[in-house]
């Protein structure tokens, strides 16, 4: 069986803003998931304005990111780490983090989860 060809042009994808405690300037976008035949797992992108950052939270899920424009910090287990374009994280599942947008441009994460957790 032939699997389902996807392809997003940018711009293609609504943001959707974040809201609840601890959110400042948070778009999402959700770009690739089950309903685009990606079994179990999804790809979303975060835009952090300057200034803006994720909520400081933990969950019983691991993800990775991808920073794909800007640079800030990623809070992780106690430390803040440097980030930049290019850089790569893995959060471990129930490993406390927040991303924080330090720079003058906005930040671009992509960020990989399984199904469960892209609510």
């Amino acid at each position: 069986m032939s699997e389902a060809k996807v392809v997003r042009p940018p711009g293609s994808v609504a943001a959707e803003p974040m809201a609840g405690e601890g959110v400042k300037d948070v778009m999402k976008r959700v770009l690739i998931s089950p309903d685009e035949g990606w079994e179990g797992w999804v790809m979303r992108l975060f835009e952090i304005a300057p200034g803006g950052h994720t909520p400081r939270h933990a969950h019983d899920w691991p993800h990775v990111n991808f920073v794909a424009e800007g640079s800030g910090e990623l809070f992780m287990d106690g430390e803040d780490l440097e980030i930049e374009k290019g850089s790569a994280a893995f959060v471990p599942a129930g490993v406390l983090h927040q991303y924080t947008n330090t720079g003058a441009e906005p930040l671009a994460l992509l960020c990989i989860v399984p199904e469960r957790g892209a609510g």
